[in-house]
């Protein structure tokens, strides 16, 4: 501004516009220079992402092959492992088939051996043993007795195992030795899981028998608390001795059976059977008939005795036999004579059985004819001739006498004509009295002489089985009045079925091996083959 001093406007505006105009080239200047090196910044950048941009591309090309070679493998692999999963299924599919196919053959091969076994049975006359395994139960511990606390450990072990449903594996170990497997055969063997369902399943063909003319008899055999009172009669009410029916599918064999033979009676023609039954213990080796009546008409047991017929066959004179007409009259007086029978409590079972029941159920056959054969003519004469029995015999006399002497005076009896025949044949249903030890038992008093005479009894059996096995010229009927009471359906007349009955506790071996040994000995007894009662038949030469 000093140089401006003295100066006219004029030549200030001119400085002033030259001043502007160098302005405005150097800064021109200066923008120019930026521009290029910004153009010469951006080019060497654009360079650069170009050059990352084309590694980038390249980079991702590379990749996505490997992965669409990765992708094409597992797809192939998926592939591969599809058709070998399909070729497995089709494997699997096969062998499922052949499986089944070897399944069905087993069991057609194996429904036939039993048959074959059966029909052996019948014509050697051998006695079908079956064998029950009961669950594991509170009272199985050792509670009661003083002994260590090992030995109460081994007492709640498990020794008696279903190893199938014919073979029974018991585990005989003692301290000190090795332990040993033992192996028993028999016609059926039923785990602690099997129902009463599935044991009744296997008994209900035998009852056929008895419209064929056979006699049958199932008994159940067993240590004290293995489950044989169950197994015949079913659950027993707290405070009650009587049978509950309330579950019929804790229904024992008793109860089913009386069932299933009035239902195949119920097929049959109207007023060709009638049915009687008689309840017996045999307690202390004395008979008492559980039916009988006092002067009051109130049941109560009384003594009866046991004699051989000229036929050789075993009665008890006296003994009294109602006729009932339905299961539900059956189950009434069983219950009735239930009532009268000895229990006592032992350490062992709470109601242990004192005394052997026999339940027996005779069915008379009413028929017309003068000669004997196995079936009728024809079905119009056999209903010709039931339609006369029907007439003959009205339901009056059922009712009139419900108490006879003896078998060999019934109703149909007392009133038989010439024409008329008439076929009885017995199912006794029988639940003996348990095989005891005493020291386990911890009985006294009166319950020891009891077991006394259940153990003696038992034995009887046993001998009696032996002589039969061995042929002896003399069987020992006589050495008990049990074996005497049984000697029919024991020594061959009748269509003999054992239901062993064990506890599977290592604390019962001893028992358990004793009734196994008993029933290994009943399978060996060849008693000849059952005899079949004829029914007559109308001749046609008249």
């Amino acid at each position: 501004y000093q140089g401006l001093a003295g100066r006219s406007t004029n030549e200030v505006l001119q400085l002033y516009a030259a001043h502007g105009q160098q302005m405005k080239l150097q800064t021109s200047s200066v923008v120019t220079q930026l521009h290029g090196a910004i153009k010469k910044r951006l080019r060497q950048d654009l360079k650069s992402l170009r050059s990352f941009a084309l590694e980038i591309s390249k980079d991702f090309q590379r990749q996505s092959k490997t992965f669409l070679y990765q992708v094409l493998a597992a797809v192939q692999g998926i592939q591969l492992q599809n058709e070998a999963m399909q070729m497995f299924q089709i494997k699997a599919f096969d062998l499922e088939q052949s499986l089944q196919e070897v399944t069905e053959r087993y069991e057609k091969e194996k429904q036939k051996r039993k048959a074959l076994h059966n029909s052996l049975i019948e014509l050697r006359g051998n006695i079908r043993v079956h064998c029950r395994i009961r669950p594991l139960l509170p009272f199985d511990d050792a509670a009661g007795h003083s002994v260590s606390q090992d030995r109460q450990r081994n007492f709640s072990e498990k020794a008696a195992y279903a190893a199938d449903d014919e073979t029974i594996l018991v585990k005989c170990s003692r301290p000190g030795h090795a332990s040993v497997n033992k192996t028993f055969q028999f016609e059926r063997v039923y785990s602690d899981l099997e129902s009463q369902d599935a044991i009744f399943a296997d008994v209900a063909p035998l009852l056929t028998s008895l419209l064929d003319g056979y006699n049958v008899c199932i008994m159940a055999y067993g240590q004290t608390g293995s489950g044989k009172t169950y197994t015949m009669l079913g659950p027993q009410l707290e405070g009650n001795l009587a049978f509950a029916i309330e579950e019929e599918s804790e229904l024992g064999i008793i109860p089913r059976a009386t069932q299933e033979v009035f239902r195949l009676i119920s097929e049959k023609p109207p007023g060709s059977y009638w049915v009687e039954v008689s309840v017996v213990e045999v307690y202390n080796n004395e008979i008492f008939d559980l039916l009988a009546k006092d002067s009051y008409g109130k049941v109560s047991g009384v003594k009866r005795d046991v004699v051989t017929t000229r036929e050789g066959k075993s009665d008890v004179p006296l003994l009294t036999h109602e006729t009932v007409e339905n299961a539900s009259e059956f189950l009434h007086l069983v219950n009735k004579g239930l009532q009268l029978r000895v229990t006592h409590p032992t350490l062992v079972h709470a109601h242990s059985s004192r005394s052997h029941l026999v339940v027996t159920l005779t069915i008379t056959t009413v028929v017309f004819g003068d000669n004997f054969g196995t079936l009728w003519e024809d079905e119009q004469t056999s209903q010709r001739l039931n339609k006369e029995a029907s007439c003959i015999f009205p339901q009056k006399m059922r009712d009139s006498k419900s108490t006879s002497s003896s078998r060999a005076s019934s109703p149909v009896q007392l009133e038989a004509t010439e024409k008329m025949k008439q076929v009885k044949t017995r199912l006794q249903l029988v639940d003996l009295a348990g095989s005891e030890c005493v020291g386990m038992s911890g009985v006294t008093g009166a319950a020891l002489r009891e077991t006394s005479f259940i153990n003696r009894s038992l034995s009887a059996l046993a001998d009696v089985l032996g002589a039969i096995a061995e042929q002896r010229a003399h069987i020992p009927y006589r050495n008990s009045k049990l074996t005497h009471l049984l000697q029919d359906s024991v020594g061959g007349d009748a269509k003999l079925l054992v239901m062993l009955c064990i506890s599977p506790g290592q604390k019962y071996l001893t028992e358990s091996m004793q009734s196994l040994g008993f029933g290994t000995r009943a399978r060996q007894v060849q008693r000849g083959q059952v005899k079949k009662k004829n029914f007559p038949v109308p001749s046609k030469g008249k």
